[in-house]
């Protein structure tokens, strides 16, 4: 497959590199600064750019079949600002399949089914900026006629894989306290083989 790997110098984005690498498949990342991509690889392609301008995504997806984003919120706004041309530019190249990384917060709280986590009691974040921005863009993809998941982490620290780990279709296991950077990246990366999450959120702890 060709992959394309936005957010690719983050923690997650960059175990993702090299799971699909091992497997022989093409990655095409799109990077700010190239030299944060430490690994050399004939099947890697390392395109300068910034997600936030349209041109550089237009470059980025040429021949790819799918796109995985684990783009962070940065304290910023670039997921919201990124998140409408990478679906105009995917629905234009014909690319259906997109998979993100969200956050635990926008999955469904259990104590108010009607709310997201991080709006109810749920979620003992103070603090909602960055769930409030992976909300819009799950409400983006929602919207599209893109076959989207969103990973939904909670904790994430970094550690070794365990290997072992609990998955839930829009809500966060039960007990759920943390995930390592590797079992998220290796369950996001599984995705592009799977349909068993496509149109929802999916929950993973362990």
């Amino acid at each position: 497959m060709n992959i394309l790997v936005l957010g690719g110098t983050g923690r997650v984005g960059s175990q993702i590199i090299t799971l699909a690498l091992q497997d022989k498949h093409h990655v095409t990342v799109l990077v700010r600064t190239p030299e944060k991509i430490q690994i050399d690889n004939d099947h890697l392609t390392i395109i300068q750019g910034d997600v936030l301008n349209k041109e550089d995504v237009v470059r980025s997806m040429q021949g790819i079949d799918v796109v995985i984003s684990a783009l962070s919120t940065d304290g910023g706004t670039t997921l919201t600002e990124s998140m409408p041309h990478i679906i105009e530019v995917m629905v234009n190249e014909g690319i259906k399949r997109i998979i993100t990384i969200g956050t635990a917060g926008i999955l469904q709280s259990r104590t108010s089914p009607d709310l997201l986590r991080y709006q109810s009691s749920e979620s003992k974040r103070k603090l909602t900026r960055a769930a409030e921005e992976h909300h819009k863009v799950y409400d983006l993809l929602k919207q599209s006629s893109l076959d989207w998941t969103i990973v939904c982490p909670t904790y994430l620290p970094d550690g070794e894989p365990l290997g072992e780990y609990r998955v839930e279709r829009d809500f966060l296991p039960e007990n759920g306290v943390k995930i390592h950077v590797p079992d998220t990246a290796e369950f996001t990366y599984r995705q592009i083989k799977s349909n068993d999450y496509m149109k929802s959120r999916v929950g993973i702890a362990y």
